[in-house]
């Protein structure tokens, strides 16, 4: 672990609950999962928070994951002035006037069958992969759907918390 690993969770574990709350909120929209983060502070290590994220994250209900999705733009249309958002789905940034309006066509297809917004972990893949995905998912059931964003909820909140506790201030 670096320094500034520590201290930013040092800084994390000591944060009043409403601010900690807040920046959980930031990484996950889900209140169960930040609530179950919570309640397990003070972390060791920056590992142990990604333990206890991963727990949570499989303790979700559907509702749960409902609620965390609702906090995560379409692909192709991060939340403006977001610069979380931005930065995690840059491969879409550079994409050709085609693969934007393809992905808007795919994600609604994608919406209407499932209810909710396409979710991937978008940080290091192009807006073809990012495609290719979409069009791969749509195929699945409800049911294998679910599980799939379960799992990449869980990798996202690993990068978000990874960015929280590295900020030193």
């Amino acid at each position: 672990m670096t320094f500034t690993s520590a201290s930013g969770l040092a800084r994390f574990n000591t944060l009043e609950e409403p601010a900690a709350r807040a920046e959980l909120h930031e990484a996950c929209a889900s209140t169960a999962w930040a609530r179950q983060l919570l309640a397990a502070r003070p972390y060791a290590t920056a590992e142990d928070l990604y333990a206890a994220s991963d727990a949570a994250m499989a303790a979700l209900t559907a509702d749960d994951l409902a609620e965390a999705m609702a906090g995560h733009p379409p692909i192709g249309r991060p939340k403006p002035g977001d610069p979380t958002s931005s930065r995690e789905q840059a491969g879409m940034a550079g994409a050709t006037e085609d693969l934007k309006a393809e992905m808007l066509e795919l994600n609604l297809a994608y919406q209407d069958k499932f209810g909710h917004v396409f979710l991937i972990c978008a940080t290091g893949r192009t807006g073809e992969q990012m495609r290719d995905a979409v069009k791969e998912r749509i195929g699945n059931s409800p049911e294998q759907e679910r599980e799939i964003v379960r799992t990449e909820l869980g990798k996202i909140n690993r990068i978000r918390l990874t960015r929280l506790v590295e900020q030193d201030a």
